[in-house]
């Protein structure tokens, strides 16, 4: 059999900037550049604002700075979605010529009754979309966005750290938006894209995003785009249970003490603490860790 080279490693972390940097995005941080480091891969920084309503003013450059504050070094320059629309369109205008997408008409309100009346419901309390409008919307009606087709086919994966997973887009989602009707490109239409213009090979993220990977993976393969590998990192969360968050109310990163705010953050990967080394030292000893935990049978 011939021998196949591996692509070389990309990894990347890609912010919100709906606030400052904050414990829980750390974690998520730390863990996709160690696996990027560790694997002598290149590291990038995309910031993603699309909700510009949602977009709090000097986010971006204060998340930037505090990631620099704290050791983190990326690789190539920085990338914002916001500048990116035309990428965004020629793919939606790839699905549409297809047929894989279609306008929508309901309001949440609507599918909510819909799907209520059907006595179907989501585990996470949320609403599939019931395909009202698959097969044409209702006369009169304007579009308020536009829904990707899905298949009722198991969709299959494997995440790094939790292992094969099987999804069923159908039960699970329905339909999903990829364009609403005011203009922002959806979440997984835009990752999708930006992640192939970046031959990004290595997904890393925090748990919370799991459910967002099949979606994404149904994109890539109506695109005809390549798959990359996937790894899930547990989330923090705060005393009741919840997620850490800009909205629940999670504080900014204390860049002022970099070991002690890295050290939390690995801790919070499993990895225990450093100790007070030069910040140099710290980053060091933490791609040597990371690695050996990753050639353990249980890391995968």
């Amino acid at each position: 059999m011939p021998t196949v080279e591996r692509s070389p490693y990309v990894g990347r972390f890609a912010p919100s900037p709906t606030g400052p940097l904050h414990a829980g995005s750390l974690v998520a941080a730390l863990a996709s550049c160690l696996d990027a480091r560790a694997q002598r891969g290149r590291w990038l920084l995309r910031i993603e604002d699309l909700d510009a309503p949602r977009e709090m003013p000097g986010a971006a450059a204060s998340i930037v700075d505090t990631l620099a504050q704290l050791g983190f070094r990326h690789d190539g320059e920085i990338v914002f979605q916001s500048r990116r629309d035309d990428a965004y369109r020629q793919a939606f205008e790839r699905l549409a010529a297809a047929g894989h997408v279609y306008p929508c008409a309901c309001t949440r309100r609507e599918i909510a009754d819909s799907v209520t009346n059907s006595g179907e419901s989501l585990a996470h309390g949320g609403k599939p979309y019931p395909g009202t409008c698959r097969h044409g919307m209702p006369a009169g009606r304007r579009a308020r966005a536009w829904r990707v087709r899905v298949a009722a086919t198991p969709l299959r994966w494997i995440d790094r750290r939790a292992g094969p997973r099987c999804d069923r887009l159908d039960r699970q989602m329905g339909d999903f938006v990829v364009r609403r009707a005011d203009g922002p490109w959806a979440y997984q239409l835009a990752v999708v894209v930006d992640d192939d213009a970046q031959r990004v090979t290595d997904v890393v993220r925090g748990a919370d995003l799991l459910d967002s990977t099949a979606r994404q993976l149904h994109l890539r393969h109506l695109l005809g785009l390549s798959e990359p590998r996937h790894l899930h990192v547990p989330v923090l969360v705060g005393p009741d249970g919840a997620k850490l968050s800009k909205q629940t109310g999670a504080p900014a990163v204390d860049a002022s003490r970099p070991v002690e705010a890295l050290d939390a953050a690995l801790e919070a990967l499993g990895l225990g603490r450093i100790g007070e080394e030069s910040i140099e030292r710290w980053w060091s000893l933490a791609i040597m860790r990371w690695a050996r935990a990753e050639a353990l049978p249980a890391a995968r």
